[in-house]
């Protein structure tokens, strides 16, 4: 395994997701949990030279002053996703973390994630003083930790929709509207650029907007770095995307599909915003259609339910016809601890992108797919013909 020290910033530094991911991180570091859930530790993935992870180094950008203690303890107490032995075992490492996390931005995101800011951050930036400052906070975690490379990675809430098509397709033309403050990219995008202008990584495990414009794509070829996503794709698409090829493969005519989501975490609230609800919803219904090669009736529904907590539950019905046209129906419900899905993607997403910088890949990732509900880049939706895009890759060159 590589020994190079690299960094882990994450976005939404004390969110469910990322506290999470470093809990998770800190356990594995101590040997207190096995690897369940971690695509990169499966066995076609061995020959391959992957940070170890005492490799990582943590820190981020957050919005809300809450202490990262305080948020882990939540897991144990309030979210039932962790027991609160193994958050007092983290206890040091944690507050360690704590110290290097800055103040981030909430420029563009929705009044409902701006309602969440509690911390005291720069009002009267233009958008290219945000990403000089953000980019500042990246780069002195990067010297001060000694570390090789820093992959950024974006787990805070989802902003409404933005039109990728108003921006400009070149990034000059694109970095001459950051000195705007009629600037129309939202923080997500703004993350971006300040990561792959540093020549870092960038990760979109959300539906926001991201790196999504040409441009920034540019942006990243230019500083030889690397980007992938969006929005992780832990549950219930998931399941449609095993599902709905066998339909396709069975010649089993799908007339509708009707999927009910609840859950009470910090996305649920955010998402509980319609205008935040759009970019999921758009996000978890498009794959069907991509499928099947037809669009059968759906519908999508996500409900805040505070009580739920961190728990997840789908409920999905499938109307489909098979043979001498007779009608049948397919049910499931899918429940599970949202954040405990998500972490273990975000480190594998870590993991298998710093291997593809050593590599000397830059740009887009594609064979990444299999991570997202929209992966950039590709059109295959299928879930076992995008896993086989990151077989093939790992069973390129010599491991490494």
């Amino acid at each position: 395994m590589s020994k190079a020290r690299i960094g882990i910033w994450l976005i939404g530094a004390k969110g469910g997701v990322a506290t999470t991911a470093t809990v998770g991180l800190i356990a594995l570091k101590k040997k207190l949990i096995g690897d369940c859930g971690l695509v990169s530790q499966l066995s076609q993935f061995q020959h391959l030279d992957l940070p170890a992870w005492d490799s990582f180094v943590v820190g981020g950008h957050e919005i809300r002053a809450v202490p990262l203690f305080g948020e882990a303890m939540r897991l144990a107490t309030e979210m039932r996703a962790a027991t609160p032995e193994l958050i007092a075992r983290c206890r040091g490492e944690l507050q360690r973390i704590e110290q290097r996390i800055r103040p981030g931005t909430a420029r563009n995101v929705g009044p409902t994630i701006a309602k969440l800011t509690d911390m005291s951050l720069p009002e009267k930036e233009t958008p290219r003083e945000t990403v000089a400052r953000l980019q500042q906070d990246i780069a002195q975690f990067a010297e001060a930790n000694k570390l090789e490379h820093v992959v950024v990675v974006n787990v805070a809430s989802t902003e409404p929709p933005v039109d990728v098509g108003q921006f400009p397709p070149t990034w000059a033309k694109l970095d001459s509207l950051l000195a705007k403050q009629s600037c129309p990219l939202p923080a997500s995008s703004l993350y971006a650029i300040a990561a792959l202008g540093l020549g870092c990584s960038y990760i979109n495990f959300t539906p926001s907007l991201g790196a999504m414009p040409p441009a920034i794509d540019e942006l990243a070829l230019l500083r030889g770095a690397r980007h992938t996503g969006c929005d992780g794709k832990t549950g219930e698409t998931l399941l449609k995307s095993v599902l709905a090829p066998m339909f396709a493969r069975r010649n089993l005519n799908v007339m509708s599909w009707v999927g009910h989501n609840i859950f009470g975490n910090m996305d649920g609230r955010v998402l509980d915003d319609p205008a935040n609800k759009q970019a999921k919803i758009a996000s978890k219904d498009h794959l069907l259609g991509d499928i099947l090669g037809y669009r059968p009736q759906t519908l999508v529904t996500i409900e805040y339910i505070q009580s739920m907590g961190d728990w997840k539950t789908a409920w999905d019905h499938i109307h489909f016809n098979g043979f001498l046209g007779t009608p049948m129906t397919m049910q499931f419900t899918w429940q599970g601890c949202d954040s405990v899905l998500a972490a273990p993607l975000v480190l594998d997403l870590v993991r298998f992108t710093d291997l593809a910088r050593r590599r000397g890949e830059t740009g887009l990732l594609r064979f990444l797919a299999s991570f997202f509900k929209s992966p950039l880049g590709v059109e295959e939706q299928c879930f076992d013909r995008q896993f086989q895009m990151l077989e093939e890759w790992a069973g390129e060159g010599k491991g490494i």
